[in-house]
């Protein structure tokens, strides 16, 4: 596939950019030199291989999600710089 100067100026309006001429040039020649790499890859018998998500085995590294009874509000609150009737004292943000 080749990519045009008109492509390039096209994607760059979609994307909000100002490209000089030389930037449209240098971007013109590097998206198609991108493009043509996928094309290649493109080639490759991929027939029987499967479709996977990670390159390496992942297991899960999550704990068991056991119930275990609170700190209680007087722990929670203990370092608190600031505290009004069992709940945390901060600044406030909404007028």
């Amino acid at each position: 596939m080749k990519i045009t100067r008109a492509d390039v100026e096209h994607v760059a309006k979609l994307a909000r950019l100002e490209l000089t001429d030389e930037e449209a040039a240098t971007f013109t020649g590097q998206m198609d030199a991108i493009l043509a790499y996928v094309d290649k890859l493109n080639e490759l018998d991929t027939a029987g291989i499967v479709p996977t998500a990670h390159a390496v085995p992942m297991e899960n590294s999550f704990r068991e999600d056991v119930a275990t009874p609170s700190i209680g509000i007087d722990n929670a609150l203990a370092n608190a710089p600031s505290r009004v009737e069992g709940f945390f004292r901060v600044p406030k943000v909404i007028e």
